[in-house]
């Protein structure tokens, strides 16, 4: 599902117009990303968890020279699934 077919699908989900679902996406990931910019999670019970993880430095490898190179510390958003979505996605209830 792309973003103009969720879009779609929340439109018809809440009867909403088009324009007021695709201001809610816009809003909602405006939200989590900030959030994770502070360094906060935004955590959904039962959906689950966004949150940001951080990456120590390492030595990595160059794969055309094979020459060593430094991989900087970084830090990479992550999401958690919750009991409720993994059970939802394996078949069962929760």
């Amino acid at each position: 599902m792309n973003r103009k077919e969720l879009i779609d699908a929340l439109s018809a989900k809440t009867g909403s117009s088009k324009a007021d679902a695709d201001r809610n996406i816009a809003a909602l990931i405006e939200i989590i990303t900030s959030t994770l910019k502070k360094g906060d999670n935004v955590a959904l019970v039962g959906f689950g968890t966004f949150e940001v993880r951080k990456r120590a430095a390492r030595t990595g490898r160059n794969p055309a020279t094979g020459a060593e190179l430094k991989i900087k510390a970084s830090k990479a958003p992550a999401f958690k699934a919750g009991a409720t979505l993994k059970a939802a996605v394996n078949g069962g209830k929760k």
